[in-house]
């Protein structure tokens, strides 16, 4: 059965059409609304009393490619209320159809706003012009703009936690509904009065997930005394991971001397081996200086004050953080090692042809890094000992911690060699591993006991950490809820930053972020 097409369909409710015509800008739809009266806006009353006409012209959904545009006949009414302030008033419609002094209809603005939401400013008025919507970047924005925030349901249990404006430099907050798995909030600083404001209104709060710094579990502390708070899962277990490579460190020496690397020769090494040993030698020289005032008594402020060295370089220092002789990185060439060690024992030494069967291979590499080695191992043969190298203290807490099966011979015997030279290396190791364990396992009743186990072996300050923030580490360990997700709204709130290159302030950031659905 056919149906006879009629032109009031593609309008929206409440208007019919008089005409329909087409010109170079589009297609133009005259319409005048269906309704005998209008609600005045001043008491409400519904008159029927026309005063006049006039036309309003609108930006409406685009047809067949072809941008619209509806001439509404609108009309003028008189207040017919004596104490009605307003005598004379425009014609009122919905609000799902047209908003006073409106240039666009209702459902064009809400493509218009989500397609802001989605896109920003620029990128969204491109892409609009391409679906014939008559609309500008700054439009766009306004549109976010006078919006702004959807209204939230108010939380039970909420993630909150730092992203940053300008990294190192300012830093905001982020609050998420955990349960409803969205952002609620965006606070303009970090600072923990500034949370605490927030908290304090929101009294119905009873988790609070969050970082392991102390802002904001003092703010969440004073705001909500009865609410729960939760150390983030994650920070624990990287936490105890740095804990660890922290205990390499500051067993550094006592490795070297387990390896057999105590001593330096310097003819066996390579002019680029050379210049990071003088510099430790110099870093060597500081070191003791600033040791010696620590073991005096001196405090860290004074130290700094009298060396006129950084807080952070004495606080190494003083925590044995700051004793490598050179500073291995990752080498391009270690997995080609084995067989350059080969092509060594059959006599082939020239470094260049060796480079050159290693690009056959895949390496990467430039020609110097085959030279360096080339020369070490040579300078190495000509002298009465091997060079020894020691790795550097993270590689060390890498193959330390790595399964036996994932490492090479030789890294097994470094690795058995460590751990029998510095046997309190290994007892740290596995002290970090029973936390971790712990963790996983959400066995909340071995906590006691690792704490004192821990309190005196390398990791004691990552123990003292704990046991200051010993409640929340607890609920880590026995309640669902961690700060996962809100790390996760903050890449979303990263995304939405740089597509504004960085630009946008809180008001366009908090619509954009919280209006998106």
């Amino acid at each position: 059965m056919q149906h006879a097409f009629r032109p009031s369909t593609l309008v929206p409710r409440g208007l019919a059409v008089d005409g329909v015509s087409t010109d170079d800008a589009g297609v133009v739809v005259a319409v005048h609304a269906t309704s005998r009266g209008s609600t005045c806006p001043e008491c409400g009353r519904v008159s029927e009393r026309v005063h006049s006409r006039y036309r309003r012209r609108l930006a409406d959904l685009p047809m067949a490619g072809r941008p619209v545009r509806i001439v509404v006949m609108a009309r003028r009414f008189r207040c017919d209320v004596v104490l009605c302030g307003r005598r004379i008033f425009a014609e009122r419609f919905d609000r799902d159809v047209l908003v006073p002094w409106g240039r666009r209809t209702a459902r064009l603005d809400h493509i218009v706003h989500h397609l802001a939401l989605a896109l920003g400013g620029r990128p969204a008025a491109s892409f609009a012009r391409r679906l014939m919507l008559p609309v500008s970047n700054d439009t766009l924005l306004r549109v976010v703009r006078r919006r702004g925030s959807p209204r939230f349901v108010p939380p039970t249990v909420i993630g909150i936690d730092d992203w940053a404006w300008r990294r190192n430099q300012r830093y905001g907050t982020i609050i998420c509904d955990l349960e409803r798995r969205k952002t609620i909030a965006l606070l303009p600083d970090r600072e923990p009065a500034t949370a605490q404001d927030w908290l304090s209104e929101q009294s119905q709060i009873e988790v609070v997930a969050r970082d392991r710094g102390g802002g904001y579990a003092l703010a969440a502390a004073k705001a909500l005394p009865h609410a729960i708070q939760v150390a983030d899962r994650w920070h624990l277990m990287e936490n105890a991971s740095h804990a660890f490579l922290d205990a390499v460190r500051k067993s550094m020496r006592q490795i070297r001397s387990a390896v057999g690397a105590a001593t330096i020769n310097p003819e066996l090494l390579t002019a680029a081996e050379r210049l990071q040993y003088e510099g430790y030698l110099r870093r060597e020289e500081v070191n003791t200086d600033i040791l010696g005032l620590a073991h005096e008594g001196v405090t860290i402020k004074e130290i700094v004050r009298r060396t006129g060295h950084s807080r952070g370089l004495v606080r190494k220092v003083v925590r044995g953080q700051r004793s490598d002789v050179f500073r291995v990185r990752e080498n391009s060439l270690d997995l080609y090692l084995q067989w350059l060690d080969a092509q060594w024992a059959d006599g082939h030494r020239n470094a260049t042809e060796l480079w050159r069967c290693l690009k056959k291979q895949g390496f990467r590499g430039c020609l110097r890094i085959v030279s360096e080695w080339a020369t070490r191992r040579r300078r190495a043969e000509k002298a009465d000992g091997a060079l020894s190298r020691t790795p550097s203290a993270r590689t060390i807490a890498r193959l330390m911690t790595n399964g036996r099966d994932a490492l090479s011979k030789a890294e097994t015997v470094t690795v058995a060699t460590i751990e029998g030279g510095v046997p309190l290396l290994v007892e740290a190791r596995e002290v970090i591993a029973a936390f971790q364990a712990m963790v996983r396992k959400k066995s909340l009743a071995d906590l006691d006991p690792w704490l004192e186990r821990a309190r005196s072996s390398l990791v004691a300050s990552f123990a003292n950490g704990v046991i200051k923030d010993q409640a929340a580490v607890s609920a880590a360990i026995i309640l669902p809820w961690s700060n996962g997700q809100t790390e996760g709204q903050i890449t979303k709130l990263k995304l939405v930053k740089r597509q504004m290159y960085g630009r946008g302030k809180l008001d366009l950031l908090q619509a954009r972020v919280i209006g998106a659905r």
